[in-house]
């Protein structure tokens, strides 16, 4: 059987859309793409992912001037030059609201299991990450699908309760990036990847030791 290569060709044409144009998208597309992210798999199908929709104009700026506000004290106590901290500032402000819209992904770790020692609670923790970060890789392909472009800023996890006072949400609802979606004004850059044998190694149980990746001849 010849497998379907639809998905397959999803994956490779994928890319990171930073610019759009600002005609709306449509609500019952936002849920689509919504539902296609909770079909994920998570630990324990504990399902911690949490989703804040911003998609009028007011709700954007406001995340957009306290993130930036958070990056600019960040960066003054890091001593960077003014000149790059406001090209950081304006960058990121101007990717946030020139967005249609804007879904801010969140991992609520409240519902996994809880230990009483840190080791196996950060595990836990870490277990709604990968979880919501599963959802996230649903969620840009199914915009994809809807013949969207998408891309994410990871700047949330510099400033997780500066989003949460922002948006109104549980402080435990612990912001991991920025989904920002609509139709692309343009198409992307492909970047380069790594080769598989450059990442992984075959485990054999007949003793052979694996050969890391970079070390083939």
């Amino acid at each position: 059987m010849i497998p379907d290569q639809k998905l397959i060709v999803a994956i490779n044409e994928r890319r990171s859309v930073r610019r759009f144009h600002q005609e709306p998208v449509a609500r019952t597309v936002v849920e689509r793409i919504l539902a296609a992210a909770t079909r994920a798999p998570s630990a324990h199908n504990r399902q911690p992912w949490r989703f804040a929709i911003l998609d009028d104009e007011t709700s954007k700026q406001s995340l957009a001037k306290a993130m930036g506000e958070r990056l600019r004290a960040d960066r003054a106590a890091d001593g960077d030059e003014m000149s790059a901290i406001d090209t950081d500032v304006s960058r990121s402000y101007s990717r946030i609201t020139g967005a249609p819209v804007v879904i801010v992904v969140c991992a609520d770790a409240r519902v996994m299991d809880h230990y009483p020692d840190r080791r196996r609670s950060e595990a836990e923790y870490l277990m709604a990450v990968q979880s919501t970060a599963m959802a996230v890789q649903n969620l840009l392909l199914a915009a994809q699908s809807e013949g969207l472009g998408a891309s994410i800023m990871c700047a949330p996890l510099f400033c997780p309760d500066t989003v949460a006072e922002v948006l109104d949400v549980p402080r435990e609802w612990k912001a991991q990036m920025l989904v920002m979606i609509g139709t692309a004004a343009s198409g992307g850059s492909g970047r380069p990847r790594l080769a598989p044998d450059q990442v992984a190694i075959w485990v054999s149980g007949d003793g052979a030791a694996p050969t890391a990746p970079g070390d083939q001849t």
